[in-house]
């Protein structure tokens, strides 16, 4: 009895370490093939924002349209699909920014116009903002190390364009955002609050100037009266 019982249990935990084998292997090959999926959209994206631009001749003014049109393409897709636009987020941004650097535009620009026009789009097909936001972040500053761009720029400007963009979606997208991207660069809350409305530093100031005055006035006719 003893050494069935134990030849059962040995038998269970062979069993268990095989399910735990079989899904690693599992979650590696799932893996890979993000990954592999993820580089096909960077080169998608990258030779055809150069190839357009190249085709244009105009770097400088067809960028910013031609970003728009790619980060719009990627966001229709995700629609299509149901699904993805978290995922390919960070792929597209990079694939714009690299397409951009190979004919020589403007990649700081460019990194805000893409991260601003990503998080836009998140916010018409009710994606999660805020990851949308983070993911474009990451691909604009991944790619600008890859061609040689200056990366704290480059994250300076996507910030601003995430934060900006969310600005028009409402402030709970603004705080979202911001508590997403703090650390990426520096003086992200100060960016955030500008993009806040500010009523309150000039309400308490309303009241406390209209307090002294009739206060004043009061009490000095009263003493002349008394005396």
């Amino acid at each position: 009895m003893t050494n069935e019982h134990v030849m059962s249990g040995e038998g269970i935990r062979e069993s268990m370490g095989r399910a735990g084998a079989t899904v690693k292997d599992g979650v590696v090959s799932s893996l890979k093939g993000i990954n592999e999926i993820e580089a096909e959209i960077v080169t998608l994206v990258r030779s055809t924002v150069s190839n357009t631009l190249r085709a244009t001749g105009d770097v400088t003014t067809e960028s910013i349209i031609i970003t728009k049109d790619v980060v719009k393409g990627a966001i229709l897709a995700s629609e299509e699909v149901g699904t993805g636009l978290i995922m390919s987020t960070k792929s597209v941004a990079k694939g714009v920014i690299m397409g951009v650097s190979d004919v020589g535009g403007d990649v700081v620009a460019i990194a805000g116009q893409t991260v601003r026009g990503a998080v836009k789009g998140a916010a018409e097909v009710g994606a999660d903002v805020a990851l949308v936001a983070r993911r474009a972040v990451d691909g604009v500053i991944e790619a600008s190390k890859e061609v040689g761009a200056n990366a704290g720029d480059v994250a300076t400007s996507a910030v601003h364009g995430a934060i900006e963009a969310a600005g028009t979606i409402g402030n709970t997208a603004v705080r979202a955002v911001r508590d997403m991207l703090v650390g990426v660069v520096e003086g992200v809350k100060d960016v955030a609050s500008a993009a806040l409305p500010k009523p309150r530093t000039t309400e308490p100031a309303t009241p406390a100037a209209a307090k002294p005055a009739p206060v004043e006035v009061a009490t000095k006719t009263r003493g002349k009266r008394g005396e």
